[in-house]
């Protein structure tokens, strides 16, 4: 995901006084001033998140409404999954893509019963909202809503936490979700997130977001967390990252999303196709042996870190792959990583290289994610 040009100025998110306050290292990302840690480290954010409760501004991304009786029907002609059948109450993973497969982002999708509520990707959301206002605004109501800002609130204790704020909150299992009211202001809160961890995303309206975060940072249990653990923490729940682990060049079979695609979208399903690039994709999926390219887990045998761009090569040194991801984990203190190999070499247990400023380093393929999930499903 490419920095902006120093010529373009960056946006504040409603939490940017906050974030400088409690001394917050800023950074430019998807067009916003960005916090990539604050004073304790990465570190110890990702841990904290991973122990307690992990306080995330999540603002940058973007969030809209689809309203119309045949909003459901529409969105699905854009995406592989199963929009129609989505029951009220309920939020559901979904894939934007392009009319060669590719995709364009991926994002959250809810029934609210009264509208459909999407969130979409920081960096991609101009470009999204223009996609779906071209390809089916005329068949509903397309609403953007930039006045609301995101809070993420994660880890094994934001249940808790929340509840204190929120009484109720504590009934929502993971991707379900509701309304909920806080000294006047309106919120709405999925229970889901990008850490792999328990918690819940908070849709509250800029001018109120500022009060609500600093409730929930006088919460013991909580604490600011920055771009970088975020970053770390969806690394180890196995989670892509748009822009590096999925592209508009990356189909959902290459991707090994296919779990995203239900029954009912694919071949022999009730609405089979009826989405761009159907044709190919429900060909990969019923013939994946003619897949050119697969993500895969990767664990370094060696402690060096290895990261994005690097190259994979098989035992006699061929060119088999490249990383899209890679840090050391915190949790695991193993460098881990997420890439593309080609398919004969992503069996979990074969034994790759890396080329890391042109050391061959041994990893392995693995299964993700690297670090189990806690989601709380009841």
């Amino acid at each position: 995901m490419s920095a902006p040009s120093s010529a373009t100025p960056l946006l504040n998110t409603p939490l940017n006084a906050l974030h400088i306050e409690l001394g917050a290292r800023m950074v430019p990302f998807a067009g916003y001033s960005m916090p990539v840690q604050y004073p304790a480290g990465l570190i110890a954010e990702h841990n904290h998140t991973r122990t307690a409760a992990g306080l995330f501004d999540v603002s940058h991304m973007g969030q809209l409404r689809l309203v119309g009786a045949d909003a459901a029907a529409a969105l699905e002609t854009l995406m592989p999954v199963d929009v129609i059948g989505l029951g009220e109450g309920k939020q559901r993973y979904g894939l934007l893509l392009n009319d060669n497969g590719g995709i364009i982002d991926d994002l959250m999708f809810f029934n609210r019963g009264k509208d459909l509520f999407v969130i979409v990707n920081g960096a991609c959301k101009v470009g999204d909202i223009a996609h779906i206002i071209e390809r089916i605004g005329d068949r509903c109501e397309v609403i953007p809503m930039p006045e609301r800002g995101l809070l993420a609130l994660q880890g094994p204790q934001a249940a808790a936490v929340l509840a204190r704020l929120l009484p109720g909150v504590e009934q929502l299992v993971f991707m379900t979700g509701g309304e909920f009211n806080w000294n006047g202001a309106d919120l709405f809160i999925t229970r889901s997130g990008y850490t792999g961890e328990d918690g819940f995303e908070i849709s509250i309206h800029e001018s109120r977001i500022d009060a609500f975060a600093r409730a929930l940072l006088a919460q013991a249990e909580v604490k600011p967390i920055g771009l970088g653990a975020r970053n770390s923490l969806r690394l180890e729940a196995g989670l892509c990252l748009y822009g590096n682990d999925i592209t508009t060049t990356t189909t959902p079979p290459e991707a090994v999303l296919n779990w995203a695609i239900q029954k009912v979208r694919r071949t022999g399903g009730e609405r089979a196709g009826g989405f761009p690039g159907a044709d190919k994709i429900l060909a990969q999926i019923d013939q994946p042996d003619t897949l050119t390219t697969k993500r895969v887990g990767l664990i370094a045998k060696e402690r060096i870190p290895v990261r994005e761009p690097a190259v994979l090569e098989n035992l006699d040194g061929q060119h088999i792959g490249q990383i899209t991801s890679g840090l050391l984990s915190p949790t695991l203190n193993q460098p881990i990583a997420i890439g593309y190999v080609q398919p004969d070499y992503a069996k979990p247990g074969t034994e790759i290289f890396a080329i890391v400023r042109g050391k061959p380093v041994p990893m392995v393929v693995s299964s993700t994610p690297f670090v189990p999930t806690n989601y709380y499903r009841g």
